[in-house]
């Protein structure tokens, strides 16, 4: 695939038009920080700090009277936003938490606090530049951290189930519905068997290409979150699903001989990010119905079963393309459960 494929380049490309027309709803003095994100991080977080600005510059719009006769949210003043108070930031979490005005939303306390990080980096980053005299978010309540929540994983067991619920296409749906799963039988198979055994993100399993894979050394190339290309390795159970749909299934579903896309739907396109989910909803609904899982789960079931396998914190960083080693740790390091069960079984006072 290539961080220059076809694929990835009309992805980004996608991504580019979408942050400029964002950029276009917001004031041009917004410019400048979103400049300066667009060359540290990832064009998504960049998207994402730029509808975070907009739902500021929203509620400042609908919120502040000094601006009732202001139509669109780029023609908001720089001079009004030196002039804001810590109560006014305040108020805006309050919006963040709950609005039934023209913007309608119910926020919770992590969407509350992404929200916040943005325009605490905004006003942080038009303070040190002197764009801004004033920084109103310093004096402002912070929010409280929400209890960590254990991961949903699945244990070895419940995968067994999963993929035999996959394989033999047992689903309690239509006699159409079951119709249509028969068809891409041995696709989802492989869909399911090269997530759980490399736990690869699903926006990097459908923007896989033939030329990706390598059998010889039960290899594929796959473009990491942030660009950067990496070679990872499948086993044998991995190959033998990926062979079988390639050779007896991904044929029927090909437009042409040109296709590149590994996985394809039934409308002979690449299949998507949101196709894979909702599969992954149905199935699992199906084989494990007490587990609320996606995609993103089924990868932290893989980390969860490399770690305890190798006990090498940093072998499932790599293969997980973490770049941060504390991401891992937070996520497969402490595995909680497994810690209090192994805790009930020492005797500490046998000595």
């Amino acid at each position: 695939m290539g961080a220059d494929s076809e694929y990835n380049r009309k992805l980004h490309l996608a991504r580019l038009e979408k942050l400029h027309e964002l950029e276009g709803i917001l004031p041009v003095y917004c410019m400048p920080f979103l400049d300066d994100k667009e060359l540290t991080s990832q064009i998504n977080t960049v998207i994402s700090y730029a509808y975070d600005l907009i739902t500021f510059f929203q509620f400042l719009k609908e919120k502040n009277p000094l601006l009732k006769n202001v139509s669109e949210i780029k023609d908001i003043d720089l001079s009004l936003l030196d002039n804001l108070s810590f109560e006014d930031i305040n108020e805006f979490q309050r919006f963040l938490s709950f609005n039934n005005g023209e913007n309608k939303h119910v926020n919770k306390e992590k969407g509350i606090a992404r929200r916040m990080s943005a325009v605490r980096g905004f006003y942080e980053f038009m303070c040190q530049h002197h764009y801004l005299k004033n920084n109103p978010t310093l004096g402002a309540a912070k929010r409280k951290k929400t209890p960590k929540k254990d991961i949903i994983r699945m244990n070895s067991e419940e995968v067994n189930t999963l993929m035999d619920t996959v394989i033999n296409t047992e689903m309690n749906v239509s006699d159409r519905q079951k119709s249509l799963l028969e068809k891409t039988n041995l696709r989802d198979t492989a869909i399911f068997t090269l997530l759980l055994n490399t736990g690869i993100r699903v926006s990097e399993c459908v923007g896989l290409d033939i030329d990706d894979l390598n059998f010889d050394e039960n290899s594929f190339s796959v473009v990491r979150k942030g660009g950067n290309t990496q070679i990872l390795y499948f086993n044998r159970t991995t190959a033998e699903a990926l062979k079988e749909y390639m050779e007896f299934e991904r044929p029927g579903l090909c437009a042409d001989d040109k296709e590149k896309a590994l996985f394809l739907s039934l409308r002979k396109r690449r299949i998507t990010v949101r196709s894979v989910e909702l599969l992954v909803k149905k199935f699992t609904q199906m084989a494990v119905p007490g587990k609320k899982l996606t995609p993103h789960k089924m990868r932290s079931t893989y980390g969860t079963a490399l770690y305890k396998e190798t006990g090498d914190i940093r072998l499932v960083a790599d293969v997980l393309g973490h770049k941060d080693i504390n991401t891992t740790a937070k996520h497969y390091a402490a595995i909680e459960d497994e810690h209090r069960r192994r805790a009930a079984t020492i005797d500490p006072y046998s000595n």
